[in-house]
């Protein structure tokens, strides 16, 4: 549940700031021969900015850390934005729903828009939309990016594929993580609050002990029952996992009152985020600093509560 659903109104300056906030959240030489690109999250439009380089100037809709993604209301000034750009990024699967009413408000045949979910193949019920936590999701994003950025601008195709491999190749870190985190705590028993970090964590081979419709019941602002609340508690009462991970942009009563209860138990709390923090990261970095702070609470039973 949700005890301040929120309903977040982004003007296009604040989007256009808090894009900017990180280096390479927003790019390009904002003249006219850049490609106007937009990023329904900021994590999408950081790596946007990453392929497109010096010919993007692209800007995010949703970055503050504050917001609660599932409550998105588009204003319209952020309707101006997303009409007007040539190349947009998107998640799909039912998380940014608002991005489709837009974009067939205002049809424009040479925009491209990439759907992240189309892009992986995933049905619309796919119950976890947080797909960015998925290892091999960037990759694929980054080679849709430069290949239509190549079809807007063909004369640099290649800058775009160069910058996209360039992209991959930084993912290495992360992935390096990963693989050792697995490979010394495997089947770490954790407990979540929301689904946020699910694939990440199938990822790092860890063993997630909360019901996933607890998660889902927290994600969608709902109660969940009174059995599953009553397993949750018990991960901590009786020592059960070796960290919490929460969704540190949306608490309430409910998961707020399983943090204390897991720091009363001595277990360590990660939070983690669903739009990337500014300023301060990328999107290679954020991953890696999460992966980072698993371990830590894991090994060191050190929390890391806020990036």
């Amino acid at each position: 549940m949700r005890s301040v659903p929120l309903a977040v109104v982004v003007s296009l300056g604040v989007a256009l700031l808090a894009g900017a906030c990180s280096s390479a959240a927003a790019s390009g030489s904002g003249g006219g021969d850049a490609i106007v690109a937009v990023g329904a999250e900021n994590e999408y439009a950081n790596v946007i900015a990453q392929v497109g380089g010096k010919y993007a100037q692209v800007s995010a809709i949703m970055s503050n850390p504050n917001t609660d993604p599932h409550t998105f209301e588009a204003s319209a000034s952020v309707a101006r934005e997303v009409s007007q750009a040539q190349l947009v990024v998107q998640n799909g699967v039912g998380y940014d729903r608002f991005m489709n009413t837009i974009e067939n408000a205002a049809p424009n045949s040479s925009r491209k828009v990439i759907v992240v979910q189309n892009l992986l193949g995933l049905p619309t019920d796919t119950p976890n939309p947080h797909l960015w936590y998925m290892p091999s999701t960037m990759p694929a994003v980054a080679n849709a990016i430069a290949a239509d950025l190549a079809a807007l601008q063909p004369a640099h195709a290649a800058y775009f594929r160069a910058n996209a491999s360039a992209f991959i190749a930084s993912l290495t870190a992360w992935d390096n993580a990963i693989a050792a985190f697995k490979a010394a705590y495997p089947n770490t028993p954790v407990a979540t609050t929301e689904p946020v970090a699910d694939y990440m964590l199938q990822a790092l081979g860890a063993a997630n002990l909360t019901p996933f419709a607890f998660q889902l019941d927290i994600m969608n602002g709902t109660d969940p029952s009174a059995q599953n609340v009553a397993v949750e508690r018990s991960l901590f009462t009786q020592h059960k996992v070796k960290v919490l991970l929460y969704n540190q942009q949306v608490t309430d009563s409910l998961t707020e009152s399983f943090i204390s209860l897991a720091h009363a138990n001595g277990i360590p709390v990660v939070g983690v985020y669903e739009t990337m923090p500014v300023p301060g990261y990328d999107y290679q970095s954020w991953m890696l600093a999460e992966v980072r702070n698993l371990q830590k609470a894991v090994a060191d039973k050190i929390s890391t509560e806020h990036l």
